[in-house]
Parts: C-alpha cells; sequence; structure tokens
C-alpha cells in the first residue's frame, strides 16, 4: 500500500525505538494490509503500550537534551550568521640584543584550531566549544561560515583550503587543527585527502560526519549536498580510493543516539591509509556534539595528542576507548 510504502524511510529510527519489532519490514511489503489484530509481526497489539512504557530513558534524555540545545542554538543561529572578524597578529615584543630572561622556559604555542560548522548551520553552534578551548590555553580558534547556498562540497573544501593557507600566513603557523561537526568534518576531510591539506592540517576532529553516508531523510534529496552524503554516491566512493601518505592524524567522535546517522557506525572513519581513532559517544544526540563538556574534553585532548614520529607512520584503525556522557 502506498502508506505502508511513505512509511519505509523512517524505519531505521522506528526500529531503534522499538527494538522488539523486527519483523516490522514485512508488514510494509505486504500488498494488502489484513485486520489489526492479525497482523504478522505485532501479534500482541493491545501490548504496545507496555513497549512504549520500556523505551530506553537514555534516549529519552538525549532526544530532550538535543531539543533544549535546538531551541537555544536557534536564539543564538542569528549572532553566528556573518563571518567574524580576523584577529591581527600580535608582533613579539622587541627585546635587547643578546638580552635573555633565563627565569622562562621555551614553549610552543598550541596550534590554531579552526571550527567549520554542519549543514544549514554556522559558528554559532561552537560558542560553548571555543570557550572551553580558550581557557585551555587555544586562543587562536576561527571559525569559517560557508554560504548555506553551497551546493558542493568540494566548493566547500577549496574555501577551506583559502582559507587554512590565509591563516598560516597571518600566524605564522605552519599547520592547523581543524574541528568539523557533521557535514563541516566531511568537507575539511575532502580538503586533507583530495585537495592535498594533509600538508597543514595536523590533526582534524571530526563529530557525528557521515563519513560512509547517511539514508536519513530521504526527502532532503533535493539538495545536491545532501545527495553527496548518501551512501554510495560520487564524493563518498571518492573518499573511499587510496590516499598514502596522509600526514593528517583523524579523530573521529560518533554517537550511539545519533538520530541523523544511519547506520550509527557511519560516522566512523573507516580507510586503511588513515591514521584514524575512532571514539564512540554514549548518551547524547548529533545536536549535543559540539556543546556537552565531556566531548570538550576529549576534543582538547585530541589536539593535545600530536602524532609521533613512530605512530605517523602506521595507517591503523583504532578504536578509542567509549565516552559516556549520561
Amino acid at each position: 500500500m502506498k502508506v505502508t510504502r511513505a512509511l519505509q524511510p523512517f524505519l531505521p529510527l522506528c526500529q531503534r525505538l522499538l527494538p522488539d519489532m523486527r519483523t516490522l519490514p514485512g508488514i510494509l511489503n505486504l500488498s494488502s494490509l489484513p485486520s489489526l489484530p492479525n497482523l504478522p509481526g505485532l501479534p500482541g497489539l493491545p501490548g504496545l503500550p507496555s513497549r512504549l512504557a520500556g523505551l530506553s530513558l537514555t534516549l529519552l534524555k538525549a532526544t530532550a537534551l538535543d531539543l533544549a540545545i535546538l531551541a537555544g542554538h536557534l536564539l543564538l543561529y542569528p549572532s553566528g550568521i556573518a563571518q567574524e572578524r580576523r584577529a591581527t597578529a600580535r608582533p613579539a615584543l622587541p627585546r635587547a640584543a643578546g638580552a635573555e630572561d633565563p627565569a622562562q622556559l621555551p614553549t610552543k604555542a598550541p596550534l590554531p584550531v579552526v571550527l567549520l560548522h554542519g549543514f544549514i548551520d554556522n559558528r554559532s553552534v561552537f560558542v560553548l566549544l571555543r570557550r572551553s578551548l580558550a581557557q585551555h590555553g587555544r586562543h587562536r580558534v576561527e571559525s569559517l561560515n560557508y554560504s548555506p547556498l553551497t551546493c558542493d562540497i568540494r566548493t566547500a573544501a577549496e574555501l577551506l583550503g583559502r582559507h587554512v593557507e590565509e591563516i598560516c600566513e597571518r600566524t605564522g603557523s605552519a599547520q592547523v587543527d581543524v574541528v568539523g561537526h557533521s557535514l563541516g568534518g566531511l568537507i575539511a576531510r575532502y580538503y586533507v585527502q583530495r585537495l592535498g591539506g594533509d600538508g597543514r592540517v595536523r590533526t582534524l576532529v571530526t563529530l557525528g560526519t557521515p563519513h560512509s553516508g547517511t539514508r536519513v531523510a530521504p526527502l532532503a534529496n533535493a539538495h545536491p549536498i545532501v545527495r553527496q552524503m548518501r551512501p554510495g554516491s560520487e564524493l563518498i566512493e571518492e573518499l573511499s580510493l587510496p590516499a598514502p601518505g596522509c600526514r593528517t592524524q583523524f579523530v573521529s567522535f560518533w554517537s550511539d543516539l545519533d538520530h541523523l546517522m544511519d547506520p550509527l557506525e557511519s560516522a566512523c572513519v573507516d580507510h586503511p591509509d588513515l591514521l584514524v581513532q575512532n571514539v564512540r559517544v554514549t548518551g547524547i544526540g548529533h545536536l549535543a556534539l559540539p556543546v556537552h563538556p565531556a566531548v570538550a574534553t576529549g576534543i582538547r585532548q585530541a589536539l593535545d595528542t600530536a602524532p609521533t614520529g613512530a605512530s605517523a607512520g602506521a595507517r591503523t584503525d583504532t578504536q578509542a576507548d567509549g565516552l559516556t556522557v549520561a
């Protein structure tokens, strides 16, 4: 029936909410439906309320948190529409010839951090993460807004590349670290892996990024970028091509309650040529990844752990310990 075929795109979410209804796909494939009491796969329809009552409390809390974050983000959204003003590099204070301060040990300043937002979003999503990074010594943090009218991930990746070059020239730093949320992580990965950005990006942290593509929200296929984020798309296949010698360290945070990832593991980086650490986050949804303080701590740790010469040569996919935040 047309009604049941229309419900098929929402099946993964329904199965996640009601794991006992594994035979529901059999219903949607029927050409005709018998009376409700005899529905195959739903032998005890009167028992449905008990199944609903048994929904995961963690899932409900994560959904409520995502809704609260969405409401707050809608209030902040106007403040992030315009590009942020670029800070000018501060020249070093002059010092007398031959004069040295024996009390001051030589220190290496942290690399600049570039934040890249997700689909139909802007830099305001990183307000709390920026504050956390600044409180722990990361003062050179900049966000890049790409246009919501952008219709190609490759074009956005080229824009990111020009932005990174400008930052390096302005700050005198040879490299940067990048944190990308959702689509932003995919844009940054394309820059690193396909446009030679691995020479500029030391560490790329992705948050809920559909590295293998996601099947959620099929009605959004009208947008070209959404089509590029589908499993098997030309762009996703391009990212699966060999990338020998890629120097960037990848750290991917993925959540087991991320409703925008289908399957959930699509937010993991799976590539034999990349140095990868996939971190499973338990207890929060997609919108909370760039906001939650526990994830911010994990991001800081990832940025503070630079790949060493020994590990940089090993292109292995490692599974990090899980991060439970709720």
